[in-house]
C-alpha cells in the first residue's frame, strides 16, 4: 500500500511516496503518475530526470 505523494521541500521537483508495507524501497515520481523505485529504475530515467534526481538526492545518487 502506497502513501500519499509528498515533497521533501516546497522547491522539490520530485514527489516522494512510501510503501507502507515494505522497508527499504525509495519510491519517487516526477508527475504523480509513474512511480519509480530508485534501486531498480534509476538507470531507466532520462538524462534530464537523472539530473533532477541527482540534484535533489545527491546521497542516493552516489550509490549508483
Amino acid at each position: 500500500m502506497l502513501s500519499d505523494f509528498y515533497k521533501e521541500t516546497e522547491k522539490s521537483k520530485i514527489w516522494r511516496v512510501d510503501d507502507i508495507n515494505q522497508i527499504g524501497k525509495f519510491l519517487f515520481s516526477f508527475d504523480k503518475k509513474t512511480v519509480y523505485n530508485f534501486w531498480t529504475d534509476y538507470e531507466k530515467l532520462t538524462p534530464e530526470q537523472k539530473q533532477i534526481f541527482d540534484k535533489e538526492f545527491p546521497a542516493m545518487a552516489e550509490l549508483k
